[in-house]
């Protein structure tokens, strides 16, 4: 498996650039919705009055935020489904990557669930404050990790356009806008608790 390594990796620098996956207002948009949501996630780790699991939680999504919003240009998604593309080909396993695609995204999707359940656990005394985004946290978890794998089906229904949005936008920034409502929300709570109401 070692000696296959750079193979795979000068078949990926020969695919794979870095670069501006979406250089169009959508893709900005979504790149400065991220920073929003990054930012009031650290707003809220700063405010917790004491070290605990909601404390780790903002600022743990703060800092998952502000990778994707980085991402969201660099498009290092695509360095990955290069990668496998390229594994797939040289190990021989192309023809069936469909199957493998097929397997993997269950996968994806069946880990960002129990992970956003196992989550939603550990915080459910905090779930008033913490839920709403971490629904929206789990949302674009999810969508994220799909997208990732470059299935060819997946990559078509996100480029659907309805009324002029393609899919993606939609799937994508409604991930985003739920978590910054939490956001919102938990931030609103907070004030309301410390002014008496």
């Amino acid at each position: 498996m070692t000696d296959a390594i750079p193979q795979i990796l000068d078949c990926v620098f020969e695919s794979w650039s870095p670069g501006i996956g979406d250089p169009g207002v959508a893709g900005w948009l979504t790149v400065v919705a991220y920073l929003v949501a990054a930012v009031l996630s650290r707003a809220l780790a700063v405010t917790q009055d004491r070290q605990g699991l909601e404390r780790t939680f903002w600022a743990v999504a703060g800092v998952g935020l502000l990778f994707l919003a980085i991402n969201k240009q660099l498009d290092l998604q695509s360095f990955l489904t290069v990668t496998g593309r390229c594994a797939a080909k040289l190990q021989g396993w192309y023809d069936m990557r469909r199957t493998v695609q097929i397997d993997f995204i269950a996968g994806l999707i069946a880990a960002a669930v129990l992970g956003g359940i196992g989550v939603f656990w550990i915080l459910r005394r905090t779930i008033r404050r913490t839920g709403v985004a971490l629904f929206g946290l789990v949302w674009i978890t999810g969508f994220v990790l799909v997208r990732a794998v470059g299935f060819h089906d997946v990559d078509r229904l996100i480029g659907v356009r309805l009324a002029g949005m393609r899919l993606n936008w939609v799937f994508e920034l409604g991930g985003i806008s739920v978590f910054i409502v939490g956001c919102v929300l938990a931030l609103s709570a907070k004030r309301q608790t410390k002014s008496g109401y």
